[in-house]
């Protein structure tokens, strides 16, 4: 047990938002008649203070958003990304730094920032998959990949320090990448680089149960389609339990497809009495929720975690 997953666990639930190129039901309306979005016109439309502010105003302890997913388009400016894809400043990485912005928005909250990044790297830019050595269709990764990819992470990691409090790396798949714990490790050190305190968790992907994925990780990923199910005990072989799952209703049907979606999944009722629970077991809660590129919120969301907030 340390201090830090002391204080995770004191947040009680946080909130997780999705900021991606990719996803165009979540532009303004400004944007949204653009055929092919602008994305530093998309970055520089969320309003940090606003976002803060609903933050604050639901009680959320914490704060999660996706540097990336799988394209190119990066949250932040970042020097080592643009000279392994040969890009120039503002083609993959925003020209603002909404990560500084979001650090120093939530900090007059004294709400903390946690970032998402991967373990696949831009992929689905083939061009610029080949320059990093990952593409579609997607292998096992090499060291020379996991190297280059990691200097971008450490990068964004040096240059917030302590401003960030932990890191999920998505798709750090061991049957389907090859990830292994000496392929892992490069990421993990990078995060330590720049905040030795702060908490990571490596995703394996969506499973039955919570798990210790990496062995040095201090948070599970947790990554569930529902909040259905509670950890036996606060420790999972040595990892804070957590979990993070979607609130939104699938637009298909499916079991996966409620990620960055409108609408309650789950009562106000039940996610407050889930928190309760989860809290009482000793696992903090992370609450996948729509956020439009202009920082706004579902209204049936946004009341659910209020009375959430309100209740704990």
């Amino acid at each position: 047990m340390s201090k830090q997953q002391d204080a995770f666990l004191a947040r009680r639930f946080g909130v997780f938002n999705h900021f991606l190129y990719s996803a165009p039901s979540s532009r303004p309306d400004t944007l949204a008649a653009q055929p092919t979005p602008d994305w530093n016109a998309c970055v520089e439309h969320f309003d940090v203070e606003d976002m803060a502010r609903r933050l604050h105003a639901v009680g959320a302890g914490y704060y999660w958003i996706t540097i990336m997913q799988g394209r190119k388009y990066m949250l932040a400016p970042n020097a080592a990304f643009d000279a392994i894809a040969g890009t120039k400043p503002g083609e993959a990485c925003a020209h603002r730094d909404l990560i500084a912005d979001l650090a120093e928005a939530l900090a007059r909250y004294d709400i903390d920032l946690f970032l998402y990044f991967t373990g696949d790297g831009p992929y689905l830019d083939v061009e610029i998959g080949k320059k990093f050595g990952l593409y579609e269709p997607r292998k096992h990764v090499t060291m020379d990949f996991v190297a280059k990819w990691a200097s971008v992470l450490r990068e964004y990691a040096m240059r917030y320090g302590t401003g960030v409090k932990g890191w999920w790396i998505d798709g750090c798949y061991r049957d389907f990448l090859g990830y292994t714990e000496e392929l892992l490790t490069p990421y993990y050190e990078a995060c330590k680089a720049g905040n030795p305190d702060c908490l990571v968790a490596m995703n394996n992907g969506v499973k039955p149960d919570f798990r210790k994925y990496y062995s040095k990780e201090e948070i599970t990923a947790g990554e569930f389609n529902d909040f259905a199910v509670l950890p036996p005990s606060r420790f999972i072989d040595g990892a804070q339990a957590h979990i993070l799952a979607p609130l939104g209703i699938s637009a298909d049907g499916s079991e996966w497809g409620g990620w960055r979606r409108p609408g309650l999944k789950r009562s106000k009722e039940y996610m407050l009495d889930y928190v309760r629970r989860a809290n009482a077991v000793g696992m903090p809660v992370t609450i996948d929720i729509f956020v439009g590129h202009d920082a706004s919120w579902d209204a049936e969301q946004k009341a659910a975690l209020q009375y959430i907030g309100e209740r704990l």
